[in-house]
């Protein structure tokens, strides 16, 4: 039975890989047919293998992430960034700067589409090529997913396997957590876009300034990051509780969108179908498979085995597990990958008694950053990438690689040495 799921997990991930668009049909159809096989039971698979918590979370908080970005406060907040700059490359790095903060919060496609046009209209206005711009607002965007506990999947799996609620990726047992390690990076990877912007002169720029149609998402937004505060204060990790808050607060801003804004039905239904309901089904699937390759024991032996590979190198096992999960995501996505490798990481932590925080975050920081590696590490690559030709200008592997390159290596780096500074001993 153990070879059978075994070989069942590997033909999933090679789906996954040759049809990414269809990830979802992968997932559940490996899933459905472990339950077949009696591998795990239905019941099982609904009641203890699908986190329904984490699934609320990122559902509801896609809602607020699309009326937030409905309301223009992110393009206002860009735009004056723009008009107070002392010349435009400050002003674009803070762009770039901001496009990461805000992808913490949320959903990085989303991110990477509102702040797209304020990015065209500023290079269209200064002559300059926008490749560099849009290349740098996919790569913050997905640098910063896994900042919070509501940047991206791979966080949201990450504090449910780890117990972590949403103050605990700020700070865990008195020390700076993975968030800090995230804007390290993230100021790594600024100075690097600086040094190419700086040369693109130094005037001021005025755009049209956007108008704010509503301050109410900003609230839900506040309230759904105050409300994951609380909760993890009072009941740690991710809770019934977390869920059905950021459940609640996505559906009171979807009737505001429909009764008060009187967006009407058919606007609040699209908005509702545009979701990512995708990667939804996807992660129900993921949750089901890889509950099964745990419960075969697969999980414990692949454990093993890195154990025996690293024996009591601990400096070597941290290498391993970032550099592996770097250039993996580069090229598959980093969902299935994060939720096979996270009790890896933890249990080969536990053999060298280390901190499990070392390894996890070395996984952490490497599968998210990883990501940026090629134009189809991210779903927010391939959207800059489609924005660009749209704009008549094509960008290939390799021009993507010049920029990717050393910007991964930069931000994974300065990450990785404040993780190994800070989660040591």
């Amino acid at each position: 039975m153990k070879w059978i799921v075994l070989a069942l997990a590997v033909l999933m991930y090679a789906l996954i890989v040759i049809f990414p668009t269809r990830k979802s049909y992968s997932s559940l159809g490996a899933a459905l047919l472990m339950i077949l096989l009696g591998v795990v039971s239905p019941q099982a698979a609904l009641g203890e293998l699908i986190n329904w918590n984490v699934l609320m979370i990122f559902v509801g908080s896609l809602v607020i992430a699309e009326l937030f970005i409905y309301s223009r406060v992110p393009a206002v907040l860009a735009d004056s960034l723009v008009t107070y700059s002392p010349h435009v490359g400050i002003a674009i790095v803070a762009i770039l700067m901001m496009t990461g903060i805000i992808s913490a919060f949320v959903e990085n496609v989303a991110t990477v589409l509102v702040m797209a046009p304020i990015a065209l209209a500023l290079c269209t206005k200064l002559k300059l090529d926008p490749t560099y711009f849009m290349v740098g607002l996919a790569m913050m965007a997905n640098l910063q997913g896994t900042a919070t506990l509501v940047g991206d999947p791979p966080s949201m799996i990450f504090a449910d396997q780890a117990h972590y609620g949403f103050n605990d990726f700020f700070f865990f047992q008195g020390k700076p957590s993975i968030f800090f390690a995230v804007q390290i990076g993230m100021i790594a990877g600024s100075v690097f876009f600086y040094r190419f912007f700086a040369k693109k002169g130094g005037q001021k720029i005025d755009l049209e300034r956007e108008q704010i149609l509503s301050l109410i998402p900003t609230a839900l937004l506040v309230l759904m990051i105050g409300g994951l505060a609380l909760a993890s204060f009072v009941y740690g990790g991710i809770s019934l509780f977390s869920g059905l808050l950021v459940v609640v607060l996505g559906l009171v801003g979807l009737l505001w969108y429909w009764f008060i804004r009187q967006e009407g039905a058919q606007k609040a239904w699209s908005l509702v179908k545009g979701l990512d309901w995708d990667t939804v089904l996807f992660l129900i699937g993921i949750f089901v498979v890889v509950g099964a390759i745990a419960d075969v024991g697969i999980l414990d032996d692949f454990a093993g085995f890195l154990s025996r590979i690293v024996g009591n190198h601990v400096f070597l096992g941290f290498c391993i597990i970032l550099v592996v999960s770097t250039l993996i995501s580069g090229f598959v996505d980093n969902v299935p990958y994060i939720i096979v490798m996270l009790p890896v990481a933890s249990t080969l932590s536990q053999t060298l008694s280390l901190l499990p925080e070392l390894y996890m975050f070395a996984l952490l920081i490497g599968s998210c950053m990883g990501g940026n590696l090629t134009p189809f590490g991210a779903s927010a690559n391939v959207v800059s990438v489609g924005i660009l030709r749209k704009q008549g200008v094509a960008i290939n592997f390799g021009q993507w690689l010049k920029i990717s390159v050393p910007f991964t290596l930069i931000t994974v780096a300065a990450s990785a040495v404040f993780i190994w500074a800070v989660w040591r001993n």
